[in-house]
């Protein structure tokens, strides 16, 4: 039975993992046991269960559907389960050994996986690691894990910073309400964050802190409860309306500005397609079909398809004949000199409206306004299809399906932005 996937020494041919029921003389049910296996080591456990052998596939090492077993006729459901959440843990001790370079002895394995599925050891996993050591092994766990971005990776490395500034010898215990306080009013009055950045650095802190109490460093719940109240208002959606997007389309770039080109180019894809940045950097010729292209989103792992129309194909088939870096089909730059370069473009093009953005920092509201071109970023680009899609009348649930968004209620600012837009052309007919 495939139990765990590794790519290292610890894991191979020779080792297993498996379900087993313990036979009783005269019995028709047996205790589940299951053993792990690695180089010359093994540990068993129990898994609380009995199975009626009848009832058994060793095949598939579970209880067979619809069937119940034992005196109490607990369902095959509940006992599968158990199972499943046993084989989980199993993947995540040997990853977790995988992750800082050890290699496992017997009373290890057997310490982490009961930690793991809920049961007390005597002892904690290294308990001498500063929470700053533990925090590294977080993010060295989880960034391999969940495949993280290199902008994740640095939000992390900012939020790590911050917490150690605060305190450099912060530890558990001592994370309690009062401290807690102390570092909110830190990042408020001494960092002079926003509000909506302090808010994330504490989803952060509470990100750590579950990991860290489930791998059994930490037993302070405090942090369950606490939930800075501040103030926040919804960032304001950038986007290009139809009309702006036609204007930047058919703008002439000066003869000294040409290498707008690109940018302009790679920015429209977006505007037609609703691709990330990230995406149409990692988009390959072998992703282009004739009237579609498929890809696997780099920050979610969706697989989407996405119709092409005549102006994403026209994009493509003008550098059908060019030869970029990793087969690339579009000539993309990084992110942050396209996005310098995607202002310069839009103060060119005249897309400078007054923006007025409002955030707080504690209880105190700031406004500020800028030329809307000093507010555009690729981003824009997922965002101007988005909205100008929902206002012309595309359903929500295939736009959905073009940009791999799976909650509604992430849609629904933009969905307001399209029945404003909608209000708006209506009140032309009063000019007539």
């Amino acid at each position: 039975m495939k139990v765990l996937n590794l790519k290292n020494k610890i894991w191979n041919s020779h080792n297993h993992a498996q379900f087993l029921l313990d036979k009783e003389k005269d019995s028709p049910t047996g205790k589940i046991r299951f053993r792990i296996k690695w180089d010359k080591n093994i540990v068993a456990f129990g898994v609380g269960y009995r199975a009626e052998f009848a009832k058994w596939s060793i095949e598939t090492q579970r209880c067979k559907t619809n069937s119940t077993h034992g005196i109490k006729k607990i369902s095959a459901s509940v006992i599968n389960k158990k199972i499943s959440d046993y084989e989980a843990a199993c993947e995540r001790v040997f990853n977790s050994f995988y992750y800082e370079k050890k290699n496992p002895d017997q009373k290890s394995v057997r310490d982490r996986f009961n930690l793991e599925i809920g049961k007390k050891v005597e002892k904690e996993i290294e308990p001498e690691k500063t929470l700053f050591e533990i925090f590294d092994l977080f993010v060295l766990e989880e960034s391999r894990i969940n495949l993280w971005t290199n902008t994740t990776s640095a939000k992390m490395k900012t939020f790590r910073k911050h917490l150690k500034t605060f305190d450099s010898k912060l530890n558990f215990e001592n994370i309690g309400e009062k401290k807690l306080l102390q570092y909110q009013y830190f990042l408020q009055d001494k960092l002079q964050l926003q509000n909506s950045t302090t808010l994330k650095n504490f989803s952060f802190l509470q990100w750590f802190l579950k990991w860290a109490t489930r791998k059994g460093f930490n037993s302070n719940m405090t942090f369950q409860n606490f939930r800075p109240k501040l103030k926040t208002v919804q960032k304001k959606i950038i986007f290009l309306t139809q009309a702006e997007l036609k204007h930047v389309k058919e703008f002439k770039i000066p003869a000294t500005k040409k290498y707008l080109d690109r940018v302009t180019d790679v920015f429209l894809f977006q505007c037609f397609t609703g691709l990330r940045y990230s995406d149409v950097e990692n988009l390959k010729r072998s992703d282009i079909s004739e009237n579609f292209i498929e890809i696997i989103s780099v920050k979610t792992s969706d697989s989407l398809v996405i119709e092409l129309n005549d102006h994403s194909k026209a994009i493509l088939n003008k550098y059908k004949d060019s030869q970029f870096e990793n087969h690339k089909a579009l000539p993309v730059i990084s992110n942050q000199r396209m996005n310098e370069y995607l202002r310069e473009l839009m103060e060119l093009a005249k897309i400078d409206e007054p923006v007025r953005e409002t955030y707080y920092k504690g209880n105190q509201r700031y406004d500020e306004v800028f030329p809307r071109y000093a507010l555009m970023s690729s981003h824009a680009g997922r965002r101007t299809f988005i909205c100008n899609a929902l206002s012309l009348g595309i359903p929500p649930q295939v736009v959905m399906k073009w940009t791999g968004h799976s909650d509604y209620s992430a849609m629904k600012p933009y969905i307001d932005i399209a029945d404003q837009t909608k209000i708006n052309a209506m009140e032309k007919f009063n000019l007539l």
